[in-house]
């Protein structure tokens, strides 16, 4: 397994497990690693990394990680480590800025003008409720590796549960992005997912690999060829 794509797992899996541990001595890292509303008290620049580093379960570590595995250590074989590993922050940054952002188009929206109420009909504070808002997870990171995926492999076949045939890999790409777009605009938070983070992601990733792209087919008189 190549270093990165090995090392990111390992770090992953540490900070799952140093969490858990964490949390029986009553110390939640999340509070101060996860991605807090930038609105908040909380709210510390450089969450916009170290969020991507923890989990809020087992099946969310170990499907990201999958997905780290499966598809990362082939871009990290085709790239190299250095822009694989920039790749992958670049991707985590930019799927956090997106959630801040839809974050607040909602307190615009929603909160701004009207107190927060719990279910009860209490009326919470304003500055404990922006603390409230906490991202964890390095799914942004991982759908910005599936999509380099499939800009990179478009055509390459894959299996996937439950369709009985192969999918192509920009089918495949494809369809997640129009999934989280349809589940981001539903807005269910009982789903307790941040899809827009997860197009956030994409989108800057499609930005990096575009800009990638353009760089390599630049001619010496900084004319572009296709």
């Amino acid at each position: 397994m190549p270093t990165v794509t090995k090392n990111l797992i390992i770090i992953n899996v540490l900070f799952f497990f140093g969490g858990i541990v964490a949390l029986k001595y009553g110390f939640d890292i999340s509070d101060y690693l996860g991605l807090h509303f930038f609105m908040g008290d909380n709210f510390n620049p450089a969450q916009l990394i170290t969020y991507l580093f923890l989990h809020g379960g087992f099946t969310h570590l170990f499907f990201n990680m999958f997905a780290v595995w499966m598809f990362g250590r082939i871009l990290e074989q085709i790239w190299g480590p250095k822009r694989f590993l920039f790749y992958y922050i670049v991707c985590g940054i930019g799927a956090g800025l997106m959630q801040e952002l839809v974050q607040y188009i909602q307190y615009i929206v929603d909160f701004s003008t009207s107190p927060v109420k719990t279910p009860e009909g209490f009326i919470v504070p304003m500055q404990e409720f922006l603390n409230q808002l906490n991202t964890v997870g390095a799914s942004g990171a991982v759908y910005g590796i599936l999509l380099a995926f499939g800009m990179l492999f478009p055509n390459e076949r894959m299996f996937i549960i439950p369709f009985p045939f192969p999918i192509k890999a920009k089918f495949f790409v494809a369809g997640y992005a129009i999934v989280e777009l349809m589940q981001g605009i539903a807005n269910n938070p009982a789903d307790n997912v941040a899809h827009f983070a997860h197009l956030g992601g994409m989108i800057f990733g499609f930005i990096l690999i575009i800009y990638w792209r353009k760089k390599k087919n630049r001619g010496s008189n900084g004319t572009y060829y296709y």
